[in-house]
């Protein structure tokens, strides 16, 4: 094992990729010589050459349609799109072409395409820069979405999804570039659709990933101090969802809680509790609970944050009035 940054794992993923096969480029604004805004494709220009990292204009729209014809013909394509606030402006190729032209041509055309983004909140960032669109992603069928939470994650997964003969969101998060992490110095790739048991627990179920997740595990602490067992599951693959690892914690512990930091309404904490209520109700001792960003748009003021975002605090409470 060694031990990565977030941001080093994505780097070091990208490398041995791109080492294993030729056909793998990647396309960005500023990921050359730059190495990229958050510098996690620093050195690849280098090692790589222009021909296989390219600088794009400022024009997602453009330079995904660029990546999406170029998966058509052969290449595997990994776009970064330098905030997910700014998949706005490309929305009918990701979603329109990418994720709908093996179907439409049954099968005939396959779209090997990865875009990696980073999305969540950081103080400051406002409400252009700092939101989470998973749960859009997740509800588009021909799209496979990520989040992985820790380095070897991070690793794992985009290797799987560079290797995947579908298009793949892999949501990165801004504030977890400089975490650091043990990753193993052999090969390894995690296969997607598959979710982690981080903790285990008997008391209640607390469903998370990305940034969220070391704040559910800083609250598992918590509530362990009060004689309270927590379960973690990390749920990182968005779509497809581990459905059956879900469940299966809560049959063991019969109380569930949802955390994520994009909006309330419409999250992917309401797909999950809807599985929940349908397949393991008579589990259930409780009503699903969520703890999630209010919905609004993101505060500039860091002040606000505690008051937008879910908390340590808050991921407590709503364990202790599940338990009541």
């Amino acid at each position: 094992m060694r031990e990565l940054s977030y941001a080093q794992a994505i780097n070091v993923a990208l490398a041995e990729e791109m080492e294993r096969d030729e056909r793998i480029i990647l396309l960005g604004e500023d990921i050359g010589a730059y190495g990229g805004v958050f510098r996690v494709t620093q050195g690849l220009q280098e090692r790589f050459g222009t021909h296989r990292v390219l600088d794009t204009p400022i024009s997602e729209a453009g330079f995904l349609g660029c990546a999406v014809g170029a998966a058509m013909c052969g290449l595997r394509p990994v776009v970064e799109i330098m905030y997910v606030d700014f998949t706005g402006v490309a929305m009918d190729q990701i979603i329109n072409q990418a994720a709908k032209l093996a179907y439409v041509s049954g099968g005939q055309v396959r779209v090997p395409l990865v875009i990696r983004t980073q999305q969540g909140a950081r103080p400051g960032a406002a409400a252009q820069h700092a939101q989470c669109f998973e749960a859009i992603f997740a509800h588009i069928p021909g799209l496979r979405v990520v989040t992985p939470a820790t380095p070897r994650d991070a690793r794992g997964l985009l290797k799987a999804a560079i290797r995947c003969d579908d298009p793949v969101v892999f949501l990165e998060h801004k504030l977890l570039y400089s975490t650091t992490g043990l990753v193993p110095l052999a090969e390894e790739v995690i296969p997607l659709g598959r979710a982690s048991l981080v903790r285990s627990g008997k008391d209640v179920s607390l469903f998370s990933y990305a940034a969220m997740l070391p704040v559910v595990m800083e609250a598992a602490d918590r509530l362990a101090e009060m004689g309270v067992s927590a379960e973690v599951v990390d749920v990182r693959s968005l779509a497809p969802l581990d459905e059956e690892t879900l469940l299966s914690s809560i049959r063991r512990t019969n109380r569930a809680l949802i955390v994520h930091e994009a909006w309330r309404r419409g999250g992917l904490g309401a797909e999950i509790a809807a599985l929940l209520q349908e397949r393991a109700f008579d589990y259930l001792d409780a009503p699903v609970a969520r703890v999630a960003a209010c919905d609004v748009p993101k505060p500039f003021s860091p002040a606000f944050d505690a008051f937008y975002l879910p908390t340590v605090e808050k991921v407590v409470q709503a364990v202790l009035t599940l338990l009541r």
